[in-house]
Parts: C-alpha cells; sequence; structure tokens
C-alpha cells in the first residue's frame, strides 16, 4: 500500500488509518527472528545479582513461563560479563533455549566478552564511550569529528566481535542519558536520542554489520512516541535498512500506573504499525512484565476485520512534535484548560452520598461537608437517573437531553443530546451542551455545530480499530477549521481491570500525544453486571483509568509521578519495597515528579525529568538529587526518605497531607 503521509519529512508509517505493520529486515537472535513478517517478540529482564547464578536461572525459568521469549541480563563489569556463560550453560542444560541477552553501560570491555558468549548485547550510545558530566561543550565541525573518531575506535572492537560470532545488537538511546556532546548539539531532544543512535549505526553499517535491533526510550511517553517516529522518517531519508524497533517506556512505575504509562507510548507505536519487540518496564518482579506486554501485543496479532476508515492524505498535526490541537472554551473545555474527565454513573439507580467516593469525591456524613479530591472527576454522566442530592461545587452532573428537558433545575445540570434530538431541539442549556456521536456522523455534525459557542462533542466509535477511526474524525474537524471541544468516549464491556488499562491508554493517550483531546469518558453502556458493588468496582475502576491516561500522556498532572526503574542485577537496594514506603510519604504532593533508582546507571539520567531524585550509590547509601543537582550523598538507607523528604520541604514543594 502506497504511504499516505506524502512529504518525506513526515513519512514515519504506512498507514494512519488502516492497520499495517512496518516492513524491516529481520534480525537473527538466538533463533528467535525479530522483524520481518515474525510476531512480535515479547522481553523482560532480570532483577537478581547476575553474579547469583542458581537465582539468576531460577527467575530466567519463572519469566519463560511467564511469557518471555529474550531475556536481559546486566553485565556491568568483566566478571558479571564471563558469569552470563554458566547461567546460559545451567539454562541449556534444564532444557531453556531462549536466548540471552547483555545488558551493557559504561563498560566495552564487558560487552566484548559478552558477545563472544550470549545470542545479543544492547550498549546505551549514550554511555558506550562517554561520561556524562552534565557540561556544555562548543564544537566545531573538526572538534565534533575527532569525537566521532574516539567513538570509532572505540565501538570498532565489538562491533567486529558481533560479526564474528553472529550475535546481534541494540543500540538502544535512552533520553535521560544522552551524552553532553549530543546535548551541546542537539539538547534534549527527540532528534538528539536519534542522532545519538545513528552515530553508532553508521559505524556498523560501514563494517557491513547489520544484525541491529533499536530503541528510543524515555520516560516521558510524548518524547519517547516523538523520538520512535523520528528515528523511522531518518532512517527512511539517510537510506538505512529498515531496522527492527524495541519498544518501551523507561521507568514506567508500578501497578496501574505502570501499566497506563507504558500502554500509553508502547500502545500508541503499535497502533501505528511501529515495533517488533517490546519490554513492559514494570517495579515488580520481571515474570509480570511479559503477560502486559503480551497483551499489548495481542491486541493487533488477533486484530478482528474492522470498518474501512477513510484515508488521511494530509495530516494537520505534526508527528515529531506536541501541539494540542486549538480549540474555543466552552465552560471549561477546549482552551487553556486541562483535559476533563467524566465518569459514568448512569447505571446506578437512586446512588448514596457515600457511593460518590467511586468517583473520587468524599462525603463525610459527621460534617455533611464534601472533600474534593485531585481525583475527582469533573462531571458525573447519570444518563435518565438523576442523582437525587447536591453535588460538590467543582463536580457537574450531565444527564440524557429528555431527563433534563423535565428537571427543575436546568442550570445546574447539563444535557446531552445524540444527533438525531440535537437537530429537532428547541431547549438547549445557555452554556453548555454536549452533542455524542459516532465518528461515522462528523460530516453531518459539522454544519449543526461549526457556529455554536455552548456545546462540547462527545465522539465514540463502533470501529474495531478505535484510535484511528477517532483520529480520522479529528482531522475531518481540523479540515472543516471547527473548533469545538472533544471528549473521547470509550467502552470495554466485560473484560478484565488490566485489559481496560492497557486499551483505554492507547485509544485515548495515542490521541492525546498528537494534541487531539479535551476530555475522556469511559462508558458503562455496554456492561452486563447486574451487582450494584460490580458497578461502583467499575466506576471507581474507569474514574481512575481516566486520570491516569491524562497523567501518563503529560496532559493532566493530578497526582505525584514516580519514575521508578524495573530494577535489575545492579540494584543496590530493595526497590518494590523502597517505592511503597516513598508513596507512602509523598503520594499527596500532586504534580510532583520523584525518580527512584536502583543505581547510578539509572541515576540522573534515567530520571531526566524528575524533580527530585533517589539513587542507590553503595549498599546502604543513598544519594539525593534536585533535579539533576546532587543534594546529599552517602545518606544511610533508613534516613534517606526523611531526607529527601526535607530537600523537598525546603524547595517549598512539601504540603502535609490531609486526613479524611
Amino acid at each position: 500500500m502506497e504511504p499516505i503521509i506524502k512529504s518525506l519529512d513526515q513519512l514515519y508509517c504506512n498507514s494512519l488509518t488502516s492497520y499495517s505493520r512496518r516492513k524491516t529486515i529481520p534480525v537473527n537472535v538466538g533463533g528467535v527472528l525479530i522483524g520481518g513478517d515474525n510476531p512480535i517478540v515479547v522481553q523482560s529482564m532480570t532483577t537478581v545479582d547476575t553474579m547469583d547464578t542458581q537465582g539468576s536461572v531460577e527467575q530466567c525459568i519463572r519469566m519463560i513461563e511467564s511469557g518471555c521469549e529474550l531475556i536481559r541480563i546486566t553485565a556491568p563489569s568483566i566478571k558479571e560479563a564471563e558469569n552470563l556463560k554458566n547461567i546460559k550453560n545451567e539454562l541449556r542444560k534444564r532444557g531453556y533455549q531462549t536466548p540471552l541477552v547483555a545488558d551493557i553501560h559504561f563498560t566495552p570491555n564487558a560487552a566484548e566478552v559478552a558477545a563472544r558468549i550470549v545470542e545479543k548485547v544492547r550498549i546505551n550510545p549514550g554511555n558506550y564511550a562517554d561520561k556524562k558530566k552534565f557540561e556544555v561543550i562548543e564544537y566545531t565541525d573538526e572538534t565534533y569529528q575527532e569525537e566521532l573518531d574516539r567513538i570509532r575506535e572505540r565501538f570498532l572492537p565489538l562491533v567486529k566481535i558481533c560479526k564474528e560470532h553472529g550475535t546481534a545488537m541494540r543500540i538502544g538511546t535512552n533520553h535521560g542519558s544522552l551524552s553532553d556532546r549530543i546535548m551541546s548539539r542537539y539538547g534534549d531532544t527527540p532528534l538528539g536520542m536519534v542522532e545519538s543512535a545513528l552515530e553508532f549505526l553508521r559505524i556498523c553499517e560501514d563494517e557491513n554489520y547489520f544484525d541491529i535491533v533499536i530503541s528510543m526510550k524515555s520516560s516521558n511517553t510524548q518524547v519517547m512516541v516523538q523520538a520512535y517516529r523520528l528515528l523511522v522518517q531518518k532512517l527512511n531519508e539517510g537510506g538505512f535498512k529498515p531496522y527492527p524497533l524495541h519498544l518501551g517506556v523507561t521507568e514506567a512505575g508500578e501497578a496501574e500506573d505502570g501499566r497506563i504509562k507504558s500502554a500509553v507510548g508502547i500502545g500508541t507505536l503499535l497502533e501505528d504499525g511501529l515495533g517488533d519487540t517490546v519490554r513492559v518496564s514494570l517495579t515488580e518482579d520481571p515474570e509480570f512484565e511479559a503477560p502486559v506486554a503480551k497483551a499489548l501485543i495481542d491486541r493487533y496479532t488477533h486484530r478482528l476485520p474492522h470498518a474501512a476508515i477513510p484515508e488521511i492524505h494530509q495530516y494537520p498535526i505534526h508527528p515529531f512534535d506536541h501541539e494540542k490541537r486549538q480549540t474555543a472554551e466552552v465552560f471549561n473545555f477546549g482552551g487553556h484548560n486541562v483535559p476533563r474527565v467524566i465518569t459514568d454513573i448512569s447505571k446506578i439507580e437512586k446512588i448514596t452520598e457515600k457511593e460518590i467516593k467511586q468517583t473520587g469525591h468524599f462525603y463525610l456524613p459527621e460534617l455533611d461537608k464534601w472533600k474534593m479530591n485531585d481525583q475527582g472527576c469533573d462531571f458525573v454522566y447519570s444518563g435518565s437517573n438523576p442523582i437525587p442530592f447536591m453535588l460538590p461545587n467543582g463536580m457537574k452532573e450531565i444527564q440524557n437531553e429528555d431527563v433534563w428537558a423535565s428537571q427543575k433545575d436546568q442550570i445546574n445540570k447539563f444535557p446531552l443530546f445524540d444527533l438525531a434530538s440535537f437537530q429537532v431541539a428547541k431547549n438547549y442549556h445557555s452554556e453548555l451542551n454536549f452533542l455524542e456521536i459516532f465518528d461515522t456522523e462528523i460530516e453531518k455534525a459539522i454544519p449543526l455545530i461549526e457556529s455554536r459557542k455552548d456545546t462540547v462533542l462527545i465522539l465514540k466509535t463502533s470501529n474495531k480499530h478505535a484510535m484511528p477511526a477517532l483520529r480520522r474524525a479529528f482531522v475531518t474537524l481540523m479540515e472543516a477549521k471547527t473548533q469545538i471541544p472533544v471528549v473521547v468516549k470509550i467502552a470495554y464491556p466485560d473484560q478484565n481491570q488490566d485489559l481496560t488499562m492497557l486499551y483505554a491508554a492507547t485509544d485515548v493517550g495515542g490521541l492525546l500525544i498528537d494534541g487531539l483531546g479535551d476530555g475522556i469518558f469511559i462508558s458503562l453502556e455496554k456492561e452486563h453486571q447486574t451487582d450494584r458493588q460490580e458497578i461502583l468496582d467499575q466506576v471507581k475502576l474507569h474514574n481512575s483509568v481516566g486520570f491516569g491516561v491524562l497523567q501518563a500522556a503529560r496532559t493532566r498532572m493530578s497526582k505525584t509521578e514516580y519514575i521508578s526503574c524495573p530494577s535489575c542485577g545492579r540494584t543496590l537496594f530493595d526497590l518494590q519495597e523502597t517505592t511503597a514506603m516513598i508513596r507512602k510519604r509523598t503520594d499527596h504532593l500532586k504534580g510532583v515528579k520523584i525518580g527512584i533508582m536502583g543505581c547510578i546507571v539509572n541515576g540522573p539520567g534515567e530520571m531526566a525529568d524528575a524533580d527530585y531524585g533517589y539513587v542507590g550509590s553503595g549498599k546502604g547509601k543513598i544519594t539525593l538529587y534536585k533535579g539533576k543537582e546532587v543534594m546529599k550523598r552517602s545518606v544511610p538507607s533508613e534516613k534517606a526518605v526523611d531526607e529527601l523528604i526535607e530537600i523537598i520541604r525546603e524547595d517549598g514543594m512539601w504540603n502535609e497531607p490531609e486526613t479524611i
């Protein structure tokens, strides 16, 4: 199929409207083929000390049995690299043939040892031949070329060893560990990430070595998506081979937040047909990562036939930058407002004040007061079941238009119309009306809404290929120069919580990454549960996921963000326990970003956009950061959380947690 984005400077995927996986060269990793026409490969990384052979082997087996098809193991020095042979031999002796990948940072000599043992090595171009000192250096073209010559000399031995031994390589750029040289020339940008990898790739191609997979990972989903797209465009533009892509969001975190953040980044790229192997990085035991990666991948492996979506010939959005679609302000939607969360309670008859807590707000009966919460929804949709009590200030009710028309209070409640009722209505709210339509009705709706200043569109689709169908509708609005705010409505009836998180994060998060959408509305309309508590549980999940998706897409910060690495053999403390402890003390700090890193490799670089950092620097010792600045070194771990809080307090960002 001919690419539909005609301009070479934006070419990054086969199609914006029909699923078509990017064609790449296949790379053989010990019998597992990445790219080409082969299935997308699931991988993960061990957390046990690499010198613990037995512990590493047992963990590898648990990972394999959970669905892991490639296993990465850290090799921070030559001794760990050499011990990969013992791990590999024991796995093979026990009947497991899963290929191993050595993860290398800072130590080319360890990479050269590992490349003779395992099936693949991962190198980070930001620290393979460079040491990061956060220095700004002015380079002339001549001095910059001297640096490239130095890198070639340091990197060439590994390329030759890999070529000789049939070992594959991942050139894995991380947003947070770009070299000072790259930062000085390109800045902290997706272009800098891409150029960092291309410098190493040119050396490989000069040596006719092509067994390469590339990654562009970041803890910022917007940067991550932009960097992968730009990489594909630069590979096309520069005449490089179409190398397979390894997808991942670094330091995604744990539990719901980690799953949603991973899906926003990875799912957005999978929707565009990009990605040949996936690793979901959770601050959990690695055997929990593979099922999440597989769930994301399976959505495309088993995608059902879907209705054709009209092609997009000119995409009005630049795919390598985030720029919000321009919208008019209607009530508190659009304009400069943050995206809104609408929570569906329409299947709950005669809801009580106590049950409203599932939408994020809390009623205090002894005080007869409401406690508003940063993750309390902005609007509730009650449908045909109007709420029989006064809501807290700041939360508004949406009713079906026929119910609204019969209410005494038509000022503080707002009507929702379908296309037919909107066309014939005689009575509208003076400030805010909601028009709910399918994506296929968009052209019929435009004449009705283009001049209105009191209407917000609720956009939904029945297309199995949901995100591109919704994207096509947004493009139609933009082509018509209609600036009406749009809330995206989605429904995932009767599926488990993990899939709801992953699908919502992909379908809505992918739009938000491109600046599309002024709100999220996860619907109950197709749910088949009849048990009241089950429905309330769904309401709570949908509300939480709505805020999680907005936060993961970096469009509305409503809670503390933890940029925590998934742990590996380099980790110097119990990462899961420490993350839980820090979260318990700080999770009321709305919008603050805290990096929690197991070692200096994942230190100030990997948590590049964190406000504060907690980094292992030795057994029982922690280094604390404010941004990229070291504030305290070698803090005993038992005092480190208190010291971190003191740094936040001194910076004026601390407030005491409220009690309910």
